[in-house]
């Protein structure tokens, strides 16, 4: 499986084995991460054999079940933060899909208190992302059309195409998709509607498009 087969696979599952993470698996993760948190200089964290973060109330109001694992997506308080969890957890995201696990990102329904064990001092708790192995794949939502999420001035080149492609897949919160990619003059503008979590959605939007695309070939104004 390549990145594109991951984009196109992918989608949020609640319900997981009760199943740990196969070491060397684990293992592959934590090393991404810590590559990506010395990259962007967030606080990512994979905690795994721990239901605690998914064992209140909240989580079975979202549906959740079997949630021993999750990413803790943290980072430096500020302007930014969100987009930026959104963008470089989605690698995160995309990578596991890739190693055969599945994933749920995850706002609000799940214990916060559990999951700041899990912050360092000073870095401000964004989400997490629930990550095991799904008791299934996950269910294919409704994704509005090309037209509807993007705007064109001019000729749009064939990448722009292959970008929209990807950033329609992309998971946003409660599946709004309420974002529009904008090409104009050689530059990508992305908008997104204010809402919970909208911060998050653009980084992962943003991600999902620069695969398609390929990020050579983008510039984001």
């Amino acid at each position: 499986m390549n990145i594109m087969d991951a984009i196109a696979q992918r989608h949020s599952v609640r319900s997981y084995e009760s199943r740990p993470i196969e070491p060397a698996t684990a293992d592959l993760l934590r090393e991404l991460i810590g590559t990506v948190n010395e990259e962007s200089g967030l606080a990512f964290s994979l905690v795994v054999d721990d239901p605690s973060v998914f064992s209140n109330l909240l989580a079975s109001y979202g549906k959740f079940s079997g949630v021993d694992n999750v990413i803790v997506c943290a980072g430096p308080k500020g302007a930014g933060l969100g987009e930026a969890v959104g963008y470089w957890g989605e690698q995160l995201v995309l990578e596991a899909q890739m190693q055969g696990l599945n994933t749920c990102w995850v706002g609000a329904t799940f214990s916060h208190r559990a999951a700041l064990r899990y912050v360092e001092p000073g870095q401000e708790l964004v989400c997490v992302i629930a990550i095991g192995y799904g008791k299934g794949e996950g269910k294919t939502h409704p994704v509005k059309s090309v037209e509807q999420l993007s705007s064109v001035v001019g000729e749009a080149p064939s990448w722009f195409e292959r970008g929209m492609w990807a950033a329609q897949l992309a998971p946003t919160a409660l599946n709004r998709q309420g974002f529009r990619v904008e090409y104009r003059g050689g530059t990508v503008h992305l908008n997104v509607v204010p809402g919970p979590f909208s911060s998050v959605d653009a980084g992962i939007v943003k991600r999902h498009f620069e695969l398609g695309a390929g990020r050579e070939n983008v510039a984001w104004s």
